[in-house]
């Protein structure tokens, strides 16, 4: 039971980040995900739900040919609508917080695309 008057406990309840799982399993896929244009890197992930920018979301990223999950707590910082122009998938693009873990992961991404990044094949985003 919340001890917080109704108003604050219902804030308090729909404050707190979704927690999505994208698992990646193909280069081309990474490729289409990852959002280079993030100083701190990014990932696209495709959703229904309605994000705000701004909004705080967890995920659970898995690399391609790596069973490793790697977390991290982003914000969303693109938003694709139903409908979109394009075809393009509705979905937001995460933005990866500014710490090493990330960082880290960043470079892991860049390293499985190495020369895929120069592309100039569309992605989910640009």
């Amino acid at each position: 039971m919340s001890t917080l008057p109704a108003p604050l406990a219902k804030t308090a309840a729909t404050a707190r980040p979704s927690v999505v799982q994208l698992a990646i399993k193909e280069k081309a896929a990474l490729y289409a995900a990852y959002i280079p244009l993030f100083v701190e890197g990014g990932v696209f992930i495709p959703s229904t739900r309605e994000y705000k920018l701004g909004d705080d979301i967890y995920v659970l990223l898995t690399l391609p040919e790596d069973s490793q999950r790697y977390p991290v707590a982003g914000k969303v910082a693109w938003v694709t609508p139903a409908r979109a122009a394009g075809n393009r998938t509705q979905g937001v693009g995460v933005r990866f917080p500014s710490d090493e873990k990330s960082h880290q992961l960043k470079l892991k991404i860049e390293e499985i695309l190495g020369a895929h990044l120069a592309s100039d094949r569309p992605t989910q985003t640009i």
